[in-house]
C-alpha cells in the first residue's frame, strides 16, 4: 500500500497552507525523512519530509491552497529504493507543441520561484540555459526577464541586487492571471506570509500609541574592538564578529535598566517579563521575518552571533519553524545593511518597544571642542505610549548610545 504524504500541522490556529513547490519530482526515489516539499502558510515556511523510502507520486500541483491533514502526494514503499535513492538530476527539457511552433518548456529539476516557471513557459524559454540569482542559485522572475530581453549572457553579466531586497516570490494561485510580455500590468496574489505581515502592521499602527525617540551613536571603539580581535575571534569561534552581537547586549543592559521596555500590556494588566529573547528582522524573498534569540542575557557574544547566523539562514532558506519566530519581548531591525540613513521602525505587539540600527556614516562631530570625522550611526526607539513615558524611552536609548560608545562596559555590566 502506498505511504500517503499529509500536509503536517504548521502552527497553532493556522488550518490551510499553500504548497509552494514541490522539493522532488514525480517519480524520483526518496530516502524516508527526505524534504519533498515545501509549504508556506501565513506564519511560516516549512518542508514536509518524506513518510518512507520509495518512490514519489505527486497529487497537488504547486500553487495549491491545502488545509491541513490533506494528502498531496504518496510514496510506494519499495525494499530496494533506500540503497538506490539519490539527488534528482534535471532532465532536458522536452519540446511541448503550440499554437505557431514548439515551446521549450523549464526543465523540471530547475529551482525556480512559481511566477519564474510561468514565465518561463509562456516566453518559451529553455530554463536549463537561465542562472538564477536567488538562494541556492534559485532562478527568480527578474532572471527571466533579463534573459527574455537580451542575449544569453544577459543573466549572468546583468546587475543582481540582493536577494533580501527583491520582491517576495509568492506561489500563485490557480485563479491567478497569467503573466505575458507586454502587459502594463500583472496581478499576483500575495502570499500567505506576506498578506499575515500586512494584517500585523496594520494591526500594530491601530492597536498601539507609537512615538520614536532618536539618538545617534559614535561607532569608534565597536570597529577599533572588531578590528583588533576579529581574526582571533574567528579563528576561535568559528564566526565572524559582527555590530549585531554588541547591540543585542547593549539592549539586555538598557532592558534591564528600565524594565517597562521588557513589559507587555495584557487587558488591564502590566506584565513584567524576566527574561531577554530579542528578535532580530531578517528580510526575505517572502517577506519581512523576525526570529527569536533566547535567552541574550546568558549568552557570550560568540554565541549571539552564532544564534543569528543559524536563524538568518533558517529564514531565508525557507526552513524557519514557528516557534522560531513566536515569543520575543524586543526587537531590533537593522536598515543599515540596505542603506538606510534614518526610519522609524514600527512595533511588534504585543512588544512596546523596538530599536532601528542604520547605515554607519563618516560625519563631522565635536569632541572636546574639537571637530573630528567619526563613524557615526542614527539609532531610533519606537515606543508603546500607552505603556511606556518619554523618560524611559529616552534613556534607554542613552544607555544603548553608552554601551556601545564604551563597549568595556558591556564586558563590566556597568
Amino acid at each position: 500500500m502506498p505511504v500517503e504524504i499529509k500536509v503536517p500541522s504548521v502552527g497553532e490556529s493556522v488550518t490551510e497552507a499553500v504548497l509552494s513547490r514541490w522539493l522532488k519530482k514525480d517519480g524520483d526515489i526518496v530516502r524516508r525523512d527526505e524534504p519533498v516539499a515545501e509549504l508556506e502558510s501565513e506564519k511560516a515556511t516549512q518542508e514536509v519530509p518524506a513518510p518512507a523510502t520509495g518512490t514519489l507520486t505527486t497529487s497537488v500541483a504547486e500553487g495549491t491552497k491545502v488545509p491541513i491533514g490533506a494528502v498531496i502526494g504518496a510514496i510506494e514503499e519499495s525494499k530496494t529504493a533506500g540503497a538506490k535513492a539519490a539527488p534528482s538530476l534535471p532532465r532536458p527539457p522536452s519540446p511541448l507543441k503550440g499554437e505557431g511552433g514548439e515551446k521549450a518548456a523549464p526543465a523540471r529539476g530547475a529551482v525556480m520561484s512559481p511566477s519564474a516557471r510561468v514565465l518561463v513557459e509562456s516566453k518559451g524559454l529553455d530554463a536549463s540555459q537561465l542562472t538564477g540569482s536567488g538562494r541556492g542559485g534559485r532562478i527568480t522572475k527578474e532572471d527571466v526577464l533579463a534573459r527574455g530581453n537580451g542575449p544569453a549572457s544577459a543573466v549572468a553579466l546583468a546587475p543582481r541586487e540582493p536577494p533580501s531586497v527583491r520582491p517576495p516570490e509568492s506561489p500563485r494561485g490557480a485563479d491567478a492571471t497569467p503573466l505575458a510580455a507586454g502587459e502594463r500590468e500583472t496581478r499576483q496574489r500575495m502570499s500567505p506570509i506576506r498578506q499575515r505581515i500586512a494584517s500585523r502592521l496594520v494591526e500594530s499602527q491601530q492597536t498601539t500609541a507609537s512615538l520614536t525617540t532618536f539618538n545617534e551613536a559614535d561607532l569608534s571603539a565597536v570597529m577599533a574592538l572588531r578590528s583588533q580581535y576579529k581574526d582571533k575571534f574567528k579563528e576561535k569561534h568559528g564566526v565572524s564578529l559582527g555590530f549585531m552581537s554588541f547591540f543585542v547586549k547593549a539592549c539586555v543592559e538598557a532592558l534591564k535598566a528600565f524594565p517597562i521596555t521588557n513589559a507587555r500590556i495584557d487587558g488591564p494588566d502590566v506584565v513584567y517579563q524576566n527574561y531577554y529573547d530579542v528578535g532580530v528582522a531578517v528580510s526575505t524573498e517572502r517577506g519581512l521575518m523576525v526570529p527569536v534569540l533566547r535567552g541574550c542575557d546568558r549568552l557570550s557574544f560568540a554565541e549571539i552571533e552564532k544564534g543569528i547566523s543559524e536563524l538568518a539562514a533558517k529564514a531565508r532558506d525557507g526552513k524557519i519553524t514557528v516557534n522560531d519566530l513566536q515569543g520575543g519581548t524586543f526587537t531590533i531591525s537593522n536598515g543599515g545593511v540596505f542603506g538606510s540613513l534614518l526610519s522609524t521602525p514600527i512595533l511588534n505587539p504585543p512588544q512596546t518597544a523596538i530599536l532601528g540600527m542604520h547605515t554607519i556614516q563618516k560625519r563631522p562631530v565635536a569632541v572636546d571642542d574639537q571637530v573630528v570625522i567619526r563613524p557615526m550611526m542614527y539609532l531610533a526607539l519606537t515606543y508603546d505610549h500607552r505603556l511606556i513615558d518619554g523618560r524611559e524611552a529616552v534613556l534607554f536609548l542613552v544607555r544603548v548610545k553608552e554601551c556601545i560608545e564604551d563597549p568595556e562596559r558591556l564586558m563590566l555590566e556597568v
